[in-house]
């Protein structure tokens, strides 16, 4: 009976820890540090060789249930995402159409394009978020609800 248990034991082990494995890095960057689920506050944008301090509205939250939403700058938006290990995808943006003073709707445009051009590559580390897409384009962002 005893060879009984272990072999179920193992045989639950080997379908088990690839399940658990999966489930974690389905969550974010690192195991620990989430992605998704959490408030980020967007603190700067590089794009196109030119750094801007994000506005106090910018933030992004990736849900658990495959929806982004948060605020550009201006507006707010919504999007389907997807998150594998470190990799995320954010498809067509919707916003609402408000206008607000000309820096804050050239950051939102940038954040919008790099947001949405392709694949971008997570990097947690310390409460610190870093979104890279394709072309060296670099988001940072701290967990916490805007300001």
């Amino acid at each position: 009976m005893n060879r009984h248990k272990q072999r179920m034991t193992l045989t639950a082990a080997a379908v088990l820890v690839p399940l658990i494995l999966a489930c974690a890095s389905s969550q974010g960057a690192e195991a620990g540090q989430p992605v998704t689920g959490v408030d980020w506050r967007v603190d700067s944008l590089t794009a196109e060789g030119t750094t801007r301090q994000a506005p106090a509205t910018a933030h992004i939250r990736i849900g658990t249930d495959g929806l982004a939403a948060g605020n550009l700058g201006c507006n707010q938006f919504s999007a389907q995402a997807t998150v594998q290990g470190d990799r995320i995808t954010i498809g067509d943006v919707r916003a609402t159409k408000m206008a607000c003073d000309r820096a804050r709707m050239d950051f939102e445009r940038a954040f919008a394009r790099t947001l949405t051009t392709g694949t971008l590559t997570a990097r947690t580390d310390d409460g610190k978020l870093t979104l890279t897409d394709g072309d060296g384009d670099v988001v940072h962002l701290s967990r916490g609800a805007p300001e």
